[in-house]
């Protein structure tokens, strides 16, 4: 893989930002500080860490834990504590989820590609036919999958994707390791998921925009929303720019892990605040997974959240 990687250093007026680039997305950490050596040994951290799981879960890494798994399907795979929590933390979300949400589910970009503004009404041949998805949809299975604490094992022809999760988790790692090194406000953004490790100085609240999800059509009309937030984190799931187009109806990426299918009348997008990125994340997704009836799986959780259709 091309790993180009460099963190950058920017002066406000109040405040340092620290860009890079990891899991195929922009990132972004604000510290309020004028600390500069600060600044950087807290950017340096958090890249670090961040890219230490982008390379430790991607499916895009052949040496990576999750290509290790993936290639030796049919066969046991060592594994340590950390990839243990996070299998864990998937078996709990495939419950919670009656089965919707199944990291297992990933082998089904081998049929479907979303190509977002790109895909076009004559590109048919992205669209999947009802056989290709029943056949594919045989590899498809977390009760199919044995670990414990020690090893996991698949069974042939499947694989597991992390990216479902991944991000989230790395999210709140950085925070973790914010906290231990400064008491001074920080945010940390991986691709528009986010989390705050306390409000701003006089306890003002952190301005985050949420793109809008008309934006991928050039709609300029349709405006970002201002969060503010204070504590905790906030995550987004949605279609802007992974979706197809066939016969004037739009599919988006997300997938019935039952049906192997796009799920049907589900919002554009959804944000959720949780106390951490890992749970928005999921709380985003699931509720994505319920279509229609997004917007009531959320008041049930009793936590804050936007839809946008």
């Amino acid at each position: 893989m091309n790993k180009n990687r460099v963190v950058r250093l920017t002066k406000n007026k109040d405040s340092y930002g620290i860009t890079f680039n990891a899991m195929a997305s922009p990132c972004e950490v604000i510290i309020q500080s004028t600390d500069k050596q600060l600044a950087a040994k807290l950017g340096e951290l958090i890249a670090t860490e961040v890219w230490r799981i982008e390379d430790k879960y991607s499916r895009y890494d052949h040496s990576s834990v999750c290509s290790a798994i993936n290639n030796h399907a049919g066969h046991s795979v060592a594994i340590d504590e950390e990839t243990y929590l996070l299998l864990n933390f998937a078996e709990q979300c495939y419950q919670l989820s009656d089965g919707f949400f199944d990291i297992s589910s990933g082998v089904l970009r081998k049929v479907w590609s979303f190509q977002g503004a790109q895909a076009s009404e004559g590109n048919n041949d992205k669209f999947p036919t009802a056989e290709q998805v029943k056949q594919m949809l045989k590899n498809v299975g977390w009760r199919k999958i044995y670990f414990d604490q020690k090893q996991i094992t698949l069974e042939k022809g499947m694989e597991i994707d992390f990216g479902g999760i991944g991000k989230e988790y790395a999210v709140d790692r950085a925070i973790i390791l914010a906290k231990q090194l400064t008491n001074s406000p920080v945010l940390v953004n991986l691709g528009g998921d986010l989390a705050v490790t306390a409000s701003r100085l006089n306890n003002e609240p952190w301005q985050v925009a949420i793109e809008h999800p008309g934006r991928d059509n050039n709609h300029i009309n349709f405006a970002d929303m201002i969060i503010s937030l204070k504590s905790g984190a906030l995550a987004t799931s949605g279609d802007a720019r992974r979706y197809l187009i066939k016969n004037g109806k739009r599919y988006g990426h997300i997938l019935n892990a039952k049906t192997g299918w796009p799920i049907d009348q589900a919002p554009r997008s959804i944000t959720v605040v949780a106390p951490q990125c890992i749970q928005a994340g999921i709380l985003a997704t699931l509720a994505l997974l319920q279509g229609a009836n997004a917007e009531q799986f959320l008041k049930k959780q009793e936590i804050k959240f936007w839809a946008r259709r």
